[in-house]
């Protein structure tokens, strides 16, 4: 198909809908996935809240005029991969201002890659096999979470698990959603209501924590990098693959300008990198949101309405989940991680070659490895380029005379 370059407005019901759509499926997919990382980092609940209102301001406003001026359905989400690198990292040196430091590291770094195009060459030089290992060992506990709830809490973690599985089986687009409210239901009778305590005590008004950020080592090598890596590895690019599957190919760089500029600048009040959509692009940009493709930005800009509004309940999404017992909270992300935890693992083990080295990276990553205060996201990308790079040398060259 060819690329659409041009296209003319329009409006439909369809279009908004689907807007609709997608925000709510974004949203109530995998907000527990990030308050649970922000949370692990040292967020507080009101930053955590904070963190959640300046994320669905970011996501609603570039994704607004990214899909005008470029009169392309181009979503854009928060980073749901570098949100469970988080609450695989836990705390680090310098709380969560240290935290703040590298998710604006890391937002300087994609602009940078918009900018310097060896830079996005760099990371897209990484072989697929290692970063989708990379991906698969950061969501591998999360993923476990379920079954470990089922465990230790089985009378909250059976209907979670069983919502997933049934509404799954006939409307998987609502599955997630469907499983967080249900989740969220369960909280609001378990001992008392701990839940409603927590979020009567948070309030209901949304409101920006500006906390200074600082850098630190562990932060920046533990944090950023990886942050970057599965930002770029795991959102931009499959993003802009979505795109171009249904005909629309954006320039690349004003994408990365501004989503790492406003990652830079929403950094101080918690907010984590945003980013292009991955799974909910396919939403806006496909036949469904419109059977006219050039009536289908309307369908991403109704979405980033949506996050504009959406981030009006951070408050309370982030008190909800702040109160409700932490297994529980990463059982659902878990559920909600489970496909692309799975995606992750078969395009890592794809390549026969490369094996070996993925499986070192996905061991390590989800290892839980921590050295000099850097965490395991980085030494198993770092593990897997070493057994690559041994894998691949070729020894016959080297020799007295060469």
């Amino acid at each position: 198909m060819a690329a659409i370059e041009t296209a003319k407005p329009g409006i439909s019901r369809q279009a908004i809908m689907t807007g609709i759509v997608t925000a709510l499926v974004g949203y109530g997919s995998s907000v527990t996935v990030v308050v649970n990382g922000l949370n692990a980092v040292g967020a507080t609940t009101e930053q955590a809240a904070s963190s959640l209102l300046a994320m669905g301001v970011t996501m609603g406003i570039t994704a607004i005029v990214l899909s005008l001026v470029h009169r392309m359905p181009i979503s854009i989400a928060w980073s749901t991969p570098g949100a469970a690198l988080l609450a695989t990292t836990g705390p680090i040196a310098g709380g969560f201002a240290a935290a703040e430091g590298a998710f604006a590291v890391a937002g300087l770094l994609v602009v940078v890659a918009g900018l310097w195009r060896p830079i996005g060459r760099l990371v897209g030089a990484i072989p697929a096999s290692l970063a989708n290992a990379l991906l698969g060992g950061i969501l591998l506990n999360l993923c476990l979470a379920p079954f470990h709830a089922l465990a230790d809490m089985p009378l909250l973690a059976f209907p979670v698990i069983l919502t997933w599985l049934v509404v799954g089986r006939f409307a998987r687009l609502y599955a997630l959603p469907a499983t967080a409210i249900v989740a969220l239901a369960l909280l609001g009778f378990d001992v008392g209501g701990a839940g409603s305590h927590g979020l009567a005590q948070a309030g209901l008004w949304p409101g920006l924590v500006l906390t200074p950020p600082t850098l630190s080592w562990g932060g920046l090598v533990g944090i950023a990098v990886p942050l970057f890596v599965v930002t770029m590895a795991s959102q931009n690019v499959p993003g802009l693959a979505v795109l171009a599957t249904f005909g629309f190919r954006p320039p690349p760089r004003p994408i990365f300008l501004l989503t790492g500029l406003a990652s830079l600048a929403t950094a101080p009040v918690g907010a984590l990198t945003v980013n292009l959509a991955a799974v909910t692009a396919a939403l806006c940009a496909g036949p469904d949101a419109d059977p006219r493709p050039e009536r289908r930005a309307a369908a991403a800009v109704t979405a980033g309405l949506c996050y504009l509004l959406l981030g009006l309940l951070s408050a309370a999404a982030a008190a909800l989940v702040a109160t409700a017992p932490p297994l529980l909270i990463e059982a659902v992300a878990g559920l909600a991680l489970l496909g692309a935890f799975g995606a992750s693992v078969s395009a890592a083990l794809k390549d026969d070659g490369d094996r070996e080295a993925a499986l070192v990276t996905f061991l390590l990553t989800a290892s839980s490895l921590s050295f000099f205060g850097i965490g395991s996201a980085f030494w198993g990308l770092l593990g897997g380029l070493a057994v690559l790079g041994l894998r691949r040398l070729d020894f016959g060259r080297i020799g007295p005379g060469s």
